[in-house]
């Protein structure tokens, strides 16, 4: 058993049998239907009815951070274990979720077990994040070290993502940087990232240019020997099988991962987005 554990959420998408295996774990954000409804993105698995009742929503769904307490009942066995930790997660310019996380730790730790880390990005960024912290931890390396590798690594990692409409994120009043775009006469595709908030990119005018630009993208990243990557999507496992193909070509390795979105960042994107994006494997070790 490493001596640092490494916590993340579950907005970063990792693969239940991923997380499993590196030791990483996951708390839950909430998606709330209403007053009436509420339930942790963990335990929503099927996503075909949840996608098809965002698309026919007149009121979207709204989303919402763990509670300090889902926070402590994750640290506080650990600690009891003797172990440090380090916690990863989306950015505090998208979500609440790394406030909460914090104040978990003042109450819990007053030695400085329990490093948080805004990631400020989001989906796969974090995810790449939450690995390389539990390849270190699993090196041996103690809990400063592990945080300076994910710092390094942070610095080094882009991810982009186009998506069909800005509307899911206007409405849910994510749009960042992008607000810029609305009111445009053209039906455009935009492409943003996350830098702290949601950034735009470009914009293009069909699924198609959407799609070469994000194989551009890898191209960018393989160039910068960015060859550690990612591909996700939300309601588009054919396009993004056909994505991982080219990246395949582009890197001559295996991606990380592939994986879907789910409903917390769905609700805010809708669906239709493709994204990819990567880090040097050095950063792992």
């Amino acid at each position: 058993m490493s001596r640092v554990a490494v916590v993340t959420d579950t907005t970063a998408y990792l693969p239940r049998e991923l997380a499993e295996a590196n030791g990483i774990e996951l708390v839950s954000l909430y998606v709330n239907f209403g007053a009436e409804r509420t339930e942790r993105e963990a335990d929503i698995v099927d996503y075909d009815a949840f996608f098809a009742q965002l698309r026919a929503a007149d009121q979207l769904p709204t989303t919402s951070q763990p509670a300090v307490g889902d926070f402590v009942s994750v640290y506080e066995p650990l600690l009891e274990q003797g172990r440090d930790v380090v916690s990863i997660h989306i950015s505090g310019g998208l979500s609440g979720t790394v406030e909460a996380a914090r104040q978990a730790a003042q109450a819990l730790d007053g030695k400085g077990r329990v490093r948080v880390i805004d990631s400020e990005t989001g989906a796969g960024g974090i995810g790449i994040l939450a690995l390389v912290a539990a390849k270190a931890a699993q090196q041996g390396l103690p809990l400063e070290e592990v945080a300076e590798r994910v710092a390094g690594a942070r610095g080094d990692l882009k991810i982009w993502f186009a998506i069909d409409t800005l509307e899911y994120l206007r409405r849910g009043g994510r749009i960042g940087a992008a607000s810029a775009w609305l009111g445009s006469t053209l039906k455009i595709k935009p492409i943003l990232t996350v830098e702290r908030e949601m950034t735009p990119v470009e914009r293009v005018r069909t699924s198609k240019r959407a799609f070469e630009r994000m194989v551009d993208y890898a191209r960018q990243r393989q160039a910068e020997g960015a060859d550690a990557w990612v591909v996700q999507h939300i309601r588009s496992p054919d396009q993004a099988e056909r994505l991982a193909d080219r990246c395949r070509e582009i890197f001559g390795n295996e991606p990380l991962w592939i994986s879907e979105i789910g409903p917390v960042l769905g609700v805010h994107t809708g669906p239709g987005l493709l994204g990819v994006g990567g880090v040097p494997r050095h950063w792992f070790g």
